[in-house]
């Protein structure tokens, strides 16, 4: 088994710039357009900034999926929180546990960075995305209001 590979063939590790066809194909996969040298702009900012993390999941050298993960202080909690900002499976590799192994991921490094609470969110018309979550212990919370904000 190749470091930080599963039984199951997936190995998960930390997103480089040469992944940037992968992200853009997964990101567009989940509804968000973005071209490879958007992706390439992303992973550097990620790169850039200790307090994110940009993680791939491999089959057999493929990606398959991908997680992106903001640590930051919540001054109502009083503490650090984790905070997942995107998680896909590749459509060609849904129900086949890599979405479990991304967040286990997640959780074994915030749990070793002293993080005790993660948050993710999901659009309400995402159903068997909330229903994932509940499926991995993850319980319904606040409910998330969005404004964008024009030019």
């Amino acid at each position: 088994m190749a470091p930080n590979e599963s039984a199951d063939g997936i190995a998960v590790r930390p997103a480089k710039m040469g992944d940037a066809p992968d992200v853009a194909r997964l990101l567009e996969q989940l509804g968000y357009p973005c071209t490879r040298d958007e992706a390439a702009d992303r992973i550097v900012t990620v790169l850039g900034d200790p307090r994110q993390m940009l993680l791939l999941a491999e089959r057999d050298g493929h990606a398959c999926g991908l997680i992106s993960l903001n640590n930051t202080y919540s001054v109502a909690h009083g503490a650090e929180l984790a905070r997942i900002t995107a998680l896909i499976v590749g459509d060609d590799c849904q129900r086949e546990g890599i979405g479990k192994r991304l967040l286990r991921e997640v959780e074994v490094l915030s749990r070793q960075a002293g993080i005790s609470r993660i948050e993710v969110t999901s659009g309400s018309q995402r159903h068997g995305a909330a229903a994932f979550y509940r499926g991995c212990g993850y319980s319904e919370g606040s409910l998330r209001f969005v404004k964008l904000l024009g030019d």
